[in-house]
């Protein structure tokens, strides 16, 4: 087919997708072939395509296509996670609409309406991920509340409950008074609100004195049941054992020694309201009271319910937590003990769903044994099971599971992986996979199911095994079963989990290392003895161009459907990997993926050149036999190529990769390359010269849209079949393979020094404005016998490109620009040319004016003021500006010095 003269991205995408997907060619049958395997970060069914999605999916997908083109069976794992919160939230929403709620309904209809509302508008990520280009496994997409996935669930449930992992406690968890369910630190969001700092007298149960505290939420002194001191702190020894009556309530509590008290921040002492506040849970603890014991002042609603002890004043109850608040501050105040009101920012949780206040809240739910589970997991990447990229955050790792905490698995929802427990009247708990296994358990006793659900972060642990088949499928571990396994069979008689587990990598933000990879990691261990995956990439975020979070308040986020609607998919996977740097954030500038989408267009008119030119597609997969010391010139810059992508994508270092491929095509190809085989193309040229170029060109043209078809899978796709009749698509097709017996080196230096020598005449020309048009004589001083054969090789190149022609001879006197390239000096006579005063006095004003700038510019980064006050932004632009003043001067420098 005949190419457009114009680059279409929208109608080549539309059409390639629909035909990969159609056809089954992102998950060939490779029954014989090495196995790789990606499990995506399963999205929010309610989710759709964010600019970090898109980055985290051409990541992926960048690996998986370079895998499947490496002639492997390439596995991608796809799918969309429940997102029970969300989800909830979605649905109960559309019902407020129609004048309904959830409780109008049992649980199970609302669920019914969940599934209704999945089918209908639950796909919405999935189809714009394809017009991201993802070669996802479609045709085994999973959901985690499939039915095989649920199996897995209820199995981990149980069998973590019968080996004393998983167990019920009561605890202190964040609980969101307007979703009125326990959420996880990652779901709450810390923001500064004025407030204020309240402090206290309380008065000592002798009547010997007060002891003053303060807190930025007064309500809780309701349910205080100690005041804590640090036992070094002087002033205090003589109080600790001694008891406060506290106002309103009356309640005695005692004064306890504890290091949590800071003898510098306040008074020293502190109120302790361990139902309620997270350090003075453990506080309590350490002096003693068993949760049971700890006192809770409020309900699912955060409003003031009676303490077990009975004491608090029936006025203050069924008031709202803030209601309370002033309440409590007025009696305090008319007791004559409110000693001062200090004004402060607070930082204050809040549910990134519901906007409430988070309540640190004392209830009874289910928690796992983190503790235990992760002494594997910590071992899994000391030992090097697992690589986490860029190393720099094993530190993180380590700091967190080291220190972990009892992981609360339990949500107050409808929507997700209901709780496998069932209670007797007595409130015996049974844990079973279904019912009657639970009935058996009780001795058929009438039972009542938990109501909880679990978090989905439980669910989404099992994500790369629980896609696999398990644990309907197993893989015969002795450690699960105390059976020695059979033989290994061979690949193509293995199962799926046998086949894919462990995944080659997992590319995840370093923002879910704990919430999701890390409980990736303990449960793989724990449940198939060995590692989910080898290798953790950890990216960074995606932020806007001047280096500021991207959020919706603040207007800067962008639209990845945009951008692939304006420049099309290729040039936003290119840019995205491109910035991609092991351990940086990446500021997205719109420029940037307009210029990928110029590099797009620079293939396609590099395609239609060839096209024209009589160079199709290439019957060989090896290089083709080349005499011309250009063709072997560009055999040998692509096995350069080869090696280096190979290299950078095997250490995922993804900016280099995307660079490595970018200056090859643009820079060896499409500029030099082109441009030096078009007199080999032409009508007078030598027939048998021409046809190696074109054999040469249409081999190398293969194989950048071979290697660049990972990162610009459309283009390339196209041009593939444009070029001639092809035996497979090129998503199937086959990775150059590195030989090092292609590469010339006689013929790479040789081309080497042409372009070098064409760049710095074009260079010295540009700088003291000859026109374009204007030829030159050279001549040259001190050039060796191979430089001397090397001008008469290429002395047409050298015309035609550098507008020069070598003369003999010595130069006449007078200004001339002078070009130094290895051993040789080359004098270009330049009188009559241009007006050299003129020239000379515009290159010394133009010196003058970049140091000038670049000098102050230096001058403000050498303050300290400007560097430490100003905006980020601001420096960096200024350094910027410096650069390229400093730059500018260089260069005008050396054309005026050129001048003689």
């Amino acid at each position: 087919m005949t190419i457009d003269k114009t680059f279409d991205p929208a109608a080549i995408e539309a059409r390639w997708y629909a035909h990969w997907e159609g056809n089954g060619l992102f998950r060939p049958e490779r029954p014989d072939a090495e196995p790789f395997t990606i499990v995506i970060p399963p999205p929010n069914v309610t989710g759709s395509l964010h600019i970090g999605h898109a980055l985290d999916d051409t990541l992926q997908d960048v690996l998986v296509r370079h895998a499947r083109l490496k002639g492997k069976d390439a596995l991608w794992v796809v799918g969309t996670d429940h997102a029970g919160i969300a989800t909830q939230m979605v649905v109960e929403r559309q019902l407020n609409a129609k004048g309904q709620k959830r409780t109008d309904f049992d649980r199970d209809a609302f669920i019914a309406k969940v599934w209704e509302w999945k089918e209908e508008s639950g796909g919405t990520i999935t189809r714009q991920l394809r017009r991201l280009g993802a070669s996802c496994d479609w045709a085994n997409e999973r959901f985690t509340m499939d039915e095989g996935f649920s199996r897995a669930v209820l199995k981990v449930f149980v069998d973590l409950y019968n080996q004393k992992l998983l167990y019920r406690d009561k605890r202190l968890v964040n609980w969101d008074p307007g979703l009125k369910t326990a959420i996880s630190d990652l779901e709450v969001e810390t923001k500064e609100v004025q407030g204020h700092f309240w402090h206290f007298s309380y008065p000592l149960a002798d009547g010997s004195g007060t002891i003053s505290v303060a807190t930025t939420r007064p309500e809780t002194m309701l349910a205080d049941m100690a005041v804590a001191v640090n036992p070094e702190d002087e002033r205090y020894k003589a109080l600790i054992g001694k008891q406060v009556r506290l106002p309103i309530t009356g309640r005695l509590i005692p004064i306890v020694a504890d290091e949590h008290a800071d003898p510098e921040l306040g008074s020293g002492a502190v109120k302790i309201t361990p139902g309620h506040d997270f350090n003075d849970f453990e506080v309590g603890k350490r002096a003693g009271f068993k949760p049971a014991e700890m006192l809770n002042m409020l309900d699912a609603d955060a409003k003031v319910v009676q303490t077990s002890d009975g004491l608090i004043p029936a006025d203050y109850l069924g008031l709202d937590r803030f209601e309370a608040r002033k309440m409590v501050v007025a009696a305090i105040e008319a007791a004559g003990l409110l000693e001062k009101i200090e004004d402060r920012v607070i930082q204050t949780p809040k549910g990134d769903r519901s906007g409430a206040v988070i309540e640190p809240w004392l209830t009874d739910q289910w928690y796992v044994d983190a503790e235990t589970l992760a002494k594997p997991a910590i071992e899994a990447v000391r030992s090097g099971a697992i690589r986490i990229v860029p190393e720099s955050w094993s530190k993180t790792y380590f700091n967190w599971l080291e220190n972990i905490q009892p992981w609360c698995v339990s949500r107050q929802l409808w929507w997700g992986h209901q709780i496998p427990a069932w209670y007797d009247e007595d409130g015996n708990v049974f844990v079973a996979e279904n019912e009657e296994e639970a009935k058996a358990l009780a001795g058929g006793k009438t039972l009542t199911r938990d109501p909880d659900v679990l978090d989905t972060w439980f669910s989404s642990a099992l994500w790369p095994f629980g896609t696999l088949g398990w644990p309907d499928e197993v893989m015969g571990n002795p450690s699960l079963s105390g059976e020695t396994p059979p033989p290994t069979p061979p690949l193509k008689e293995r199962g799926l989990l046998a086949r894919h587990y462990p995944n080659d990598v997992l590319i995840s933000g370093f923002d879910i290392l704990f919430f999701w990879d890390a409980r990736m990691i303990m449960q793989g261990l724990h449940f198939m003895g060995e590692a989910p995956f080898k290798t953790l990439y950890l990216h960074g975020l995606v932020r806007a161009a001047d280096g500021s979070k991207m959020s919706k308040s603040k207007g800067n986020t962008v639209d990845p459907l945009g951008l692939i609607d304006k420049y099309g998919a290729d040039a936003l996977r290119f840019t995205l990997t491109a910035m991609e740097s092991q351990g940086r954030d990446i500021k997205l500038d719109e420029k940037r993926v307009e210029g990928y989408r110029n590099f797009a267009t620079k293939l396609w008119n590099a395609a239609r050149f060839a096209q024209g030119n009589g160079i199709g597609a290439s019957t060989s997969v090896e290089a083709p036999g080349a005499q011309l010391a250009v063709n072997r010139w560009i055999v040998a810059e692509t096995m350069k190529t080869v090696k280096g992508l190979d290299r950078a994508i095997e250490d995922l270092r993804y900016d280099e990769a995307a660079n490595t491929i970018y200056h090859f095509v643009w820079a060896s190809f499409c500029d030099w390359y082109i441009e030096l085989s078009k007199p080999l193309l032409g009508e007078d040229a030598d027939p048998a010269q021409a046809a190696e170029t074109r054999a040469v060109a249409g081999w190398v043209l293969d194989q950048i849209l071979v290697m660049l078809h990972p990162f610009m899978p459309f283009i390339t796709e196209e041009l593939w079949h444009a070029l001639g009749d092809r035996p497979c698509e090129l998503i199937l097709a086959k990775w150059p393979v590195f030989d090092d017996s292609a590469i010339d080196a006689d013929a790479q230096a040789e081309i080497d020094w042409l372009i070098r020598l064409v760049s710095e005449v074009r260079a010295a020309r540009n700088g003291l404005n000859v026109p374009p048009g204007t030829r030159l004589p050279a001549y040259s001083r001190g050039a060796s016998d191979q430089t001397l054969a090397r001008l008469r090789a290429n002395a047409t190149a050298i015309a035609r490109l550098a507008r020069i022609d070598p003369a003999e001879g010595e130069a006449p006197s007078g200004g001339a620009a002078q070009v130094v390239v290895d051993e040789a000096t080359f004098v270009l006579p330049l009188e009559g040319v241009i007006d050299l005063d003129a020239e000379r006095a515009r290159l010394a004003k133009a010196i003058a004016a970049a140091e000038k700038e670049r000098d102050g510019l230096a001058n403000r980064l050498n303050n300290p003021a400007f560097v430490e006050k100003a905006k980020p932004e601001a420096v960096e632009k200024a350094r910027a500006d410096h650069a390229e003043k400093s730059l500018e001067a260089e260069q005008l420098s050396a054309a005026l010095a050129r001048l003689g």
